[in-house]
């Protein structure tokens, strides 16, 4: 069994977002072990790009420091198989857009990937029609082809939904990414749809920000994927995350703030 079926098997999935290279790509070492450490069941990496879509401000501005930073695909792929023999153990998404992987090669992508011990992708901007040629390849290297599904998606939910792989992205309102204040409260309907139709976890992201929202969704989803809040903590400690003096206080506060956003005892492994 691969490390993401493994992690599946839980009742409650808690899977934290971060940007590869922001404020540094050792950094992002050592936040991926500290997300670990923090309870993570999955790490989704987001790979850094000019145009990205789907994201809000702070996820674009983080984005933008990685690649002035020297954040590439390559580069962002290395440090996974680094982490691993650094003690990390849970399964690694790697979130990117479909041009980077077009002028990087599809193929080339999927085999570096498996060989760097990546577990799935995820593609925001790839259409599930669109797909099916990143989704074989996937397959055929035992990486999971993540698929994401939105409120407006109406009829496609059955289509997208039944093929799903990994677990399912259940995106919670329309938009880009970003906290938000309240949730639609026509969400549970939306996960209700999907989990009748889906043969994997049903997953929720977009907007989630704090332990209240964390608990709602947990009453009738599979778990929660939290991007936004966490790369602006990420933000706020950039600096003292880059000074080997201020690196250990400043992981400990970030890990502390995870616990906590994820319900656990602040001080508990």
């Amino acid at each position: 069994m691969n490390r993401l079926r493994s992690a599946l098997e839980k009742e409650q999935l808690f899977i934290p977002f971060i940007t590869a290279g922001d404020p540094s790509l050792a950094v992002t070492m050592e936040l991926m072990l500290s997300l670990q450490r923090s309870g993570a069941d999955v790490i989704e990496l987001g790979v850094p790009y000019s145009d990205p879509l789907a994201d809000g401000p702070t996820i674009q501005a983080a984005s933008l420091r990685a690649i002035k930073g020297g954040a590439t695909l390559p580069k962002i792929l290395q440090i996974v198989p680094e982490a691993r023999k650094r003690g990390l153990t849970i399964p690694v998404i790697l979130f990117t857009y479909a041009n980077p992987l077009y002028q990087y090669g599809f193929q080339r992508f999927v085999d570096e990937a498996a060989s760097f011990e990546v577990d799935g992708v995820l593609v925001p901007d790839l259409p599930f029609e669109e797909g099916q040629e990143l989704t074989s390849l996937c397959e055929s290297k035992d990486l999971s082809f993540i698929s994401m599904i939105a409120p407006t998606s109406h009829e496609r939910i059955k289509k997208i939904a039944s093929a799903a792989s990994g677990f399912l992205y259940c995106v919670s309102s329309t938009g880009v990414t970003g906290v938000r204040d309240e949730l639609p409260a026509h969400l549970h309907e939306f996960i209700a749809a999907a989990k009748q139709h889906a043969h994997v976890p049903c997953v929720v992201g977009f907007g989630i920000h704090k332990r209240e929202q964390v608990e709602m969704i947990q009453r009738y989803a599979d778990g929660v994927v939290i991007g936004s809040a966490i790369v602006k903590q990420i933000e706020q400690k950039g600096e003292r995350l880059l000074q080997p003096e201020e690196q250990s206080a400043a992981l400990m506060e970030f890990e502390d703030y995870m616990k906590e956003l994820r319900g656990t005892n602040v001080h508990s492994i």
